[in-house]
């Protein structure tokens, strides 16, 4: 071992940790997160609360996640994540069956305290410094990619699964449904597929230093805030994108059939963008595919207005659109690892990924202020500045190298 990394003969020998993570994420994502709109409506109506009070239960949810981001961090640096990630995905398990029996506002938001803490611990954060810490340097990336491309098919699988247990068996029984498979499939595979992968090494005071020293630096690293300015306002337009998406195109004229079809694209293009993304990873890195990404993500949306009346307009931006829809869940480990090394590795996403959520979280707040006040119309150039200027943030680290003192892979 080397600064308390786990040797790569630890994971040559079990192979399917890759797998088992791909696995975990999309089955992860799809219940504690992508299932979320399916119950909006039939759960407000049976609460008897407005839409949007319920829909605030998933903004806590998402800030929590986000502030628990950094102690996550340091918990994965020094512990793994086998022990973190097992317990995680029995709380997620359980804070669903806690929303499948809330009878009010107030105990429909603590179970999503509960879902935003187990997201914190078992999502791609987590699995991410997991595979960062246990694999070699030349697997990571494409472990990484791997898990985000299975993973990218959470809402195409789960989203019309729950829409299906809803209508045969009522928004309650669908969450239990969910809530067991989530328990039989996450738990079992990290228990048994993460084993062996802490570092009991780091534990020591010299390990811990040195995380810190690595820490410190990143922290004062310029290129580390553009990298997050750059990430926040990238996961802003996202999330503007996917809550008001299907609301713009009706208000653009067309049905909420039409609307919703166009809008689902979005998933099943991020697959083909990331498989894309996988090529051109073997001749340009990240960092500089990334500001490109950004850049058409914002083009598409600027040109959206003049073509948004149009099926075929409509669905060009949406798919040029959809090629970076999620793009920042694969390069932002990829990149922070390329630019900081392994040590403290988990505890950098972790700063990094605390004001990202805040941002997924506020971002639609602030777009439907801005649609109220209005109208859609003018909804989508916030979208546009924020693509730009992520690309911008992200063109610039080019030049402000990082220190080799802090790359320890």
């Amino acid at each position: 071992m080397s600064n308390g990394v786990v040797s790569a003969r630890t994971v040559r020998g079990r192979p399917g940790i890759v797998a088992a993570l791909a696995v975990t994420q999309t089955v992860g994502y799809g219940v504690l997160y992508y299932v979320f709109g399916v119950f909006l409506g039939p759960m407000s109506d049976d609460l008897r609360i407005s839409p949007v009070t319920a829909a605030g239960a998933m903004t806590v949810s998402v800030l929590i996640s986000g502030a628990l981001s950094v102690p996550i961090g340091r918990w994965l640096d020094v512990r793994g994540g086998h022990g973190l990630m097992t317990a995680g995905s029995l709380l997620g398990s359980c804070s669903v069956i806690a929303w499948s029996q809330v009878q009010s506002a107030v105990q429909l938001y603590v179970a999503f305290a509960g879902i935003g803490v187990a997201s914190s611990m078992v999502l791609y954060a987590a699995a991410s410094a997991v595979l960062v810490n246990v694999l070699e340097p030349a697997r990571r990336s494409r472990a990484l990619l791997a898990v985000t491309l299975v993973a990218g098919l959470g809402s195409t699988i789960f989203i019309p699964l729950a829409g299906q247990l809803v209508d045969r068996v009522g928004w309650r029984d669908a969450l239990l449904v969910l809530a067991l498979l989530h328990n039989v499939v996450t738990v079992p595979l990290h228990l048994i597929a993460l084993r062996g992968t802490a570092r009991a090494s780091r534990s020591t005071a010299t390990g811990n230093a040195h995380d810190q020293a690595v820490v410190a630096r990143a922290l004062r690293d310029a290129g580390f805030w553009l990298l997050t300015i750059g990430f926040v306002l990238h996961n802003a337009a996202i999330a503007v994108v996917t809550v008001h998406l299907v609301f713009y195109l009706v208000a653009s004229g067309h049905s909420p059939t039409v609307a919703a079809g166009l809008a689902g694209l979005l998933g099943i293009f991020s697959v083909a963008g990331r498989i894309v993304i996988a090529v051109l990873q073997r001749w340009l890195p990240l960092t500089s595919v990334a500001p490109g990404i950004f850049l058409l993500q914002g083009a598409a949306i600027a040109v959206l207005p003049a073509v948004d009346r149009f099926p075929i307009g409509a669905l060009a931006c949406v798919t040029v659109f959809g090629f970076g829809f999620g793009f920042a869940a694969l390069a932002t480990p990829v990149i922070l690892l390329d630019r900081y090394g392994v040590s403290g590795f988990a505890t950098i996403s972790g700063y990094l990924a605390t004001p990202v959520f805040v941002a997924r979280a506020l971002a639609p707040l602030g777009a439907a202020v801005i649609a109220a006040g209005s109208g859609y119309r003018l909804l989508m150039l916030p979208v546009v500045v924020a693509c730009f200027l992520a690309s911008l943030c992200l063109s610039l680290t080019w030049y402000l190298p990082a220190s080799k003192a802090m790359k320890a892979h």
